[in-house]
């Protein structure tokens, strides 16, 4: 397990691949008491709202990067990054930063709400280095055909662009061999919700021994 700063809430992350079901699961921990955030929405807002970021993107990828009525444009940016390795870290380099001083920032108001346990969705936790300030860390993994399936059918993206992400993100196994806890979302949802019904006693067993 990982280490977070000093603090009376357990922070976990939740990360897998493209497709494996990181929402999901932690739509399940939410109706169980467990509230969660997605560092994907945060990086999507700061992109859109932070001057500063804003400038620095439009730069680094262009000015197509934003549309003429100010919004990011989401589709062109991620076209750019999963097809250039070097890019994709030199945008990374400029959002994670952000991104995590704002995790900080909604992790400490959920404590002073009283939170004893708060969960992080992200993609790139272990490529960002962000394993080190968490507690725990639980991997959502699925075999890669039905991943490459799931995505192409919610994003409407061809299977070739689905394999060029996940190309672009570090193996599930080096991902699942680095878990506290593994979750297998291969069976239905039923099976999905016992599982993280099961996960759910063991993070309330943890965060009352901190």
């Amino acid at each position: 397990m990982g280490k977070s700063q000093s603090s009376a809430i357990l922070r976990v992350g939740v990360t897998g691949g493209i497709g494996s079901g990181k929402s999901l699961v932690c739509s399940l921990f939410a109706k169980r008491g467990i509230p969660g955030l997605s560092a994907d929405a945060i990086a999507k807002d700061l992109m859109q709202n932070d001057a500063s970021l804003r400038s620095q993107l439009s730069v680094l990828l262009g000015e197509s990067s934003f549309r003429v009525d100010g919004s990011l444009n989401r589709t062109y940016v991620a076209d750019r990054i999963f097809s250039d390795k070097s890019l994709q870290q030199k945008v990374n380099r400029l959002v994670h930063p952000k991104v995590e001083a704002m995790l900080d920032g909604r992790f400490l108001a959920m404590e002073r709400s009283g939170k004893r346990i708060g969960i992080v969705e992200a993609a790139l936790i272990y490529e960002a280095g962000y394993d080190k300030r968490l507690d725990v860390v639980i991997v959502v993994d699925a075999p890669e055909t039905e991943r490459i399936k799931r995505v192409v059918e919610r994003d409407k993206l061809s299977s070739a662009k689905v394999r060029k992400r996940i190309a672009a993100q570090s193996p599930a196994e080096q991902k699942a061999a680095k878990a506290d806890y593994l979750i297998h979302n291969t069976g239905s949802l039923s099976e999905l919700e016992s599982s993280v019904q099961f996960l759910s006693i063991i993070l309330h067993t943890i965060s009352k021994k901190q």
